[in-house]
């Protein structure tokens, strides 16, 4: 039989050696006598090739083989049971870490995709799971004791007493090896919710006092962490009659760990005390670790302001308003803990801190900002602003990085517990928004949009009249961490912040977004080189155009999106351009895309780059989606002419291929119409949605602007009617100057100038009683003028009444106001009368001309 030989050699071989693995090029194992040992027969079946290598491989053919065991068990169970298990079996007494770790991974996987029944594998891999759980190695038994832990979920109570409980009664003694009863005990905690009460306390808990009381601090340890499976699976009573009183010895122990883990445990098992237990045996520890934590024992400072929250709250109950406070100062504290030698608030003598020191202080501060939430809820929300809002401002401006980033990820979970009282953190989220740190941003914008909200509404229970007017500082914040995250190399950062700034047109108005921000956006989607933040930045622009609430605006973004993108030299642009048009469809109704978008986006079937042609063709569907016959019936027409230009005129071949793919799922496509149908239900129901919230946007922006011409003309209307008393009040002022200036000269006048007087006095009552008559006219021409809405048009005295005006203010604004408004008649009675000396003037000048004009003709006829 001619045998075919197979190399095994890859890339790389590794070889082991004394536990540790060393890398060997291909060229180092190139010599005859290696290869020769590396390859197998091809003509093996997987069963009987798993044997070859097991029995006569190299130790890395032989972990390949245990790493494909649970395919073999998947292809072919009864084989491998009865002819690789064992030998597995065999290689496991003497092989290496890799071996056995493969191995311990191999078995659980067995298990979870259930290849075999339970019985099956309890009969065949239990045993091998058992043999090699106490290894040397220890990371080796704990692979091993994953394992097992993971098939005492599943064994049957029966196998679990007679295989594992049953002897663990002997590995847990003190004749056993340490790491024996290490894993003695983290197996008692599993079995303690898989028996009944009476076993546990009959076979379990005698053993749990035992390991409690272990010569070896890391037994004592282990076995006071599992003190919280067993009380869970024991009960309350039985809790606090046995696993009270040792947790309160072991937390009297003389190993810091030993303590450390009775502290957690006790901790952890607050609920299952009463409010006897928790004030006359758990606060009086408490309250010792937390004296003994600055003093004797700073191995516990971590763990307890990690924890702090958590006891606090459960013991809130019992406390006296006195323990309450100094609890909530042992909390201050640590919130500034390491701090005070730095900022100098401490007299002592200043001692250089170790770097393990300052690390630990971090890593307090930072747990001390994970529990700040909890904290709220100690002290009320309702007297944050005088309890906790300097630690919160500390916290907030902490000079690492860990605790800000803490900080930042709990401040919605603090911004919804203060609900109406939010208002006062909104200096902190600026500065958390423009803080240094891109981790502190990116952990803060995960949740920014709810934080918005609830700061935009003043809580989540009031009401929603109320916006976002007291951050000043929240545009500059918002727009100042989108240039730090454009400028950075962290371009997820900055995707993710252009997404949640999708909601700032709930947040702020319209306006402050179209000078802002929607700009930006468009600048960042010609601009930047990271395709997802582009398209970010493209779906965001659209959520803007969206909310805009100003026709002139939004015609202007349109505008430019069409010239500066679907018209762009750089064909980057233009693809830009088709992912936009994509996110219209998604967002605005099918009649504003037709309207705008759809012929523009037919022009690029037309493109010089064949890119663009292909994204065009993949977009023709969704884009066709958008018609409704007849309505659309011409921009049908004009998608089916492009289409056949492209069939006909398309040269290159993956353009061509795809778009006779397109055309064939056009043509299964069907249309729908302007009448709602049942197969189009729901998406016409959504669009028309759309449209009436399009069209209410319009209705809005109509009723703002009639608002603000109304307001305009209210304002005009007030400017008159002070402008008309301002000039009454100079003109009866200067009407009692010329009398008294009049009379004055009448009694310094000469004899010898009387009959000039008396003239003047016969001029002046006969120009005053040719006036009369015009006064009458003028009144009943501005009556009528004001109420037709228009100026007065008499000839020579509209006109003229406008002249003396040295008020040009008044003036434009009286004419620009003249269309449409309606005049009272008192604005008219005050310009006839402002100007009665100009009138006069005109009448006399008109009647010396027509006096003399007549001379003139009677002369004329005389003559002749």
């Amino acid at each position: 039989m001619r045998k075919k030989r197979q190399s095994l050699l890859y890339t790389q071989v590794h070889r082991w050696k004394g536990g540790c693995c060393v890398e060997s090029s291909p060229t180092e194992c190139n010599t005859p006598e290696e290869i020769e040992r590396l390859t197998v027969d091809e003509e093996l079946n997987d069963i009987e090739r798993a044997v070859y290598l097991l029995s006569s491989g190299q130790d890395i053919q032989g972990t390949s083989v245990v790493a494909n065991l649970p395919v073999l068990m998947q292809q072919n169970p009864a084989e491998t049971l009865r002819r690789v298990l064992p030998k597995i079996r065999e290689v496991l007494h003497v092989a290496g870490v890799e071996m056995q770790l493969t191995a311990a991974v191999a078995f659980l996987t067995i298990l979870q995709e259930e290849s075999v029944s339970i019985h099956t594998y309890s009969h065949s891999f239990l045993h091998i799971i058992l043999q090699n759980l106490e290894h040397r190695d220890a990371g080796v038994s704990n692979a091993w004791l994953e394992t097992l832990l993971a098939v005492i979920e599943v064994l049957p109570k029966e196998t679990i007493r007679h295989e594992i409980l049953n002897p663990l009664v002997s590995k847990a003694q003190l004749s056993q090896t340490l790491q024996s009863r290490l894993v003695s005990c983290k197996i008692l905690g599993k079995l303690a919710n898989k028996f009944e009460t009476h076993i546990i306390k009959r076979e379990i808990l005698p053993l749990v006092k035992s390991l409690c009381q272990d010569v070896e601090y890391e037994v004592r340890s282990c076995m006071c962490r599992q003190l919280e499976h067993i009380a869970q699976g024991i009960g309350t009573e039985l809790t606090k009659n046995v696993v009270l009183p040792e947790l309160v010895e072991l937390a009297r122990d003389e190993g810091s760990s030993v303590r450390l883990a009775a502290f957690e445990t006790l901790v952890n098992l607050l609920e299952m005390f009463d409010a006897d237990d928790r004030s006359q045996t758990v606060l009086p520890l408490v309250k010792s670790f937390c004296e003994k934590s600055f003093k004797v024992d700073e191995s516990i400072l971590v763990s307890l302001s990690f924890h702090l929250g958590k006891l606090c709250n459960g013991l809130y109950g019992i406390f006296t308003p006195e323990q309450h406070l100094r609890f909530l100062e042992f909390y201050k504290k640590l919130c500034t803990l390491g701090l005070q030698q730095e900022n100098g608030h401490n007299d002592n003598q200043i001692q250089l801190q170790t770097l393990e020191q300052e690390k630990k202080y971090i890593l307090v501060r930072k747990n001390c900002a994970y529990n700040f939430p909890a904290m709220i809820v100690f002290v009320d929300p309702k007297n944050f602003h005088l309890e906790l809002y300097s630690t919160f401002f500390c916290l907030c401006h902490d000079p690492e990085v860990p605790v800000r980033y803490t900080m930042a990820i709990g401040l919605y979970e603090v911004a919804k517990l203060l609900d109406s009282g939010v208002y006062v953190i909104h200096k902190e989220l600026v500065t958390l928004l423009q803080d240094d740190s891109l981790e502190v941003l990116d952990a803060l914008i995960s949740h920014l949009p709810e934080i918005l909200e609830l700061m935009s509404t003043g809580g989540e229970n009031s009401g929603s009249e109320s916006k976002l007017l007291t951050v000043p500082d929240l545009i500059p914040a918002l727009t100042t961490a989108e240039q730090r995250a454009a400028t950075s190399l962290k371009w997820r950062t900055h995707e993710k912040l252009l997404q949640k700034y999708a909601c700032l047109p709930h947040i702020i108005s319209s306006d402050q977004i179209y000078y802002r921000f929607l700009h930006r956006m468009l600048t960042i989607i010609m601009t930047n080189n990271v395709l997802p933040v582009q398209k970010a930045a493209a779906r965001t622009l659209c959520v803007y155009l969206r909310y805009n609430r100003k026709q002139e605006q939004r015609h202007e973004v349109i505008q430019k999106l069409i010239e500066q993108l679907g018209q762009g030299k750089s064909y980057w642009n233009r693809l830009r351009f088709l992912d936009t048009c994509e996110f219209i469809m998604e967002l605005f109704s099918k009649s504003f895309f037709c309207k705008y978008f759809f012929l523009p986006v037919l022009e690029l079937t037309h493109d010089p780059v064949a890119n663009v042609r292909m994204k065009l063709c993949y977009l023709l569907p969704k884009v066709k989606s958008t018609l409704k016959v007849p309505t659309d019936k011409h921009l049908l027409q004009q998608l089916e002419l492009c289409i056949r230009k492209l069939l006909c005129q398309e040269k290159d071949k993956d353009v061509l291929t795809i778009v006779k793919r397109t055309v064939l799922e056009l043509d299964r496509m069907e249309i729908s119409v302007d009448a709602f149908q049942k197969r189009f239900f729901e998406n016409d129901l959504l669009d028309q949605e759309k449209e009436r919230e399009e069209q209410l946007l319009l209705e809005m922006e109509q009723l703002e602007k009639e608002k603000q011409q109304n307001e305009g003309r209210s304002t005009s209307m007030s400017d008159k009617i002070f402008e008309k008393k301002r000039r009454d009040s100079k003109t009866s002022t200067l009407s009692k100057s010329i009398s008294l200036s009049v009379s004055g000269s009448s009694s310094s006048a000469s004899t010898s100038k009387e009959g000039k007087k008396s003239k003047l006095v016969r001029s002046q009552s006969f120009s005053t009683q040719a006036l009369h008559p015009k006064y009458g006219n003028i009144d009943k021409c501005s009556n009528k003028s004001s109420a037709t809405g228009y100026t007065s048009s008499i000839p020579g005295v509209g006109k003229g009444s406008m002249l003396p005006f040295s008020d040009d203010s008044f003036r434009t604004r009286s004419t620009n106001i003249s269309g449409n408004a309606v005049f009272s008649s008192s604005a008219p009675i005050a310009t006839s009368s402002r100007n009665t000396a100009n009138s006069v003037d005109q009448k006399n000048n008109g009647t010396k001309d027509s006096h003399s004009r007549k001379m003139s003709l009677k002369n004329r006829k005389s003559n002749s």
